[in-house]
């Protein structure tokens, strides 16, 4: 694993592969970077599946509302839903949308991000200044590549585990 410079700041999600670890970036992205530790620490996150992964784009996950494995995996709904907190806005900035950057899922409106998020499986540029970057992989994409493809996918895999690494 990576080294932790800021333990605070840093998510560490276990999938099946392995774990992944995020360096938030609250410097950039303050309300997303919160949002997701206030729902990690809540275990929100715990047992979501990733309801829409695209070979050679991103990972799409973090519906906490449809996409729980333990309360029951609705494929129809999946990807629609967020938290019960309320829709962030955005926080676009120069952040480039590279190879294992965290971006937030929103509808067409730029201010409905809530839960959800995505991890790039490559550079993905077009989305730049579109969507809020708020971390970056910096340990474990190798298990991110892993993950099963599926609009939603057949199998999906999901987060086992979400935990700031300050409380791990």
């Amino acid at each position: 694993m990576a080294e932790i410079k800021d333990p605070e700041n840093t998510i560490i999600i276990e999938l099946k592969d392995g774990p992944v670890v995020i360096e938030l970036l609250p410097d950039v992205a303050p309300h997303h970077s919160q949002r997701m530790k206030d729902l990690a620490r809540a275990g929100k996150y715990d047992n979501v599946a990733f309801h829409r992964v695209i070979d050679g784009f991103m990972a799409q996950t973090g519906d906490v509302e449809h996409a729980n494995m333990e309360q029951g995996w609705n494929p129809r709904r999946a990807g629609t839903g967020g938290s019960d907190l309320p829709d962030l806005p955005a926080e676009f900035s120069g952040v480039p949308h590279d190879r294992g950057t965290l971006g937030a899922a929103r509808s067409s409106n730029p201010n409905s991000a809530n839960s959800q998020f995505f991890i790039n499986f490559k550079d993905n540029h077009f989305l730049n200044r579109q969507y809020t970057v708020y971390g970056r992989v910096i340990s474990g994409m190798e298990h991110v590549d892993k993950i099963q493809r599926g609009e939603p996918p057949m199998n999906p895999d999901r987060m086992i585990t979400v935990k700031v690494a300050a409380d791990a």
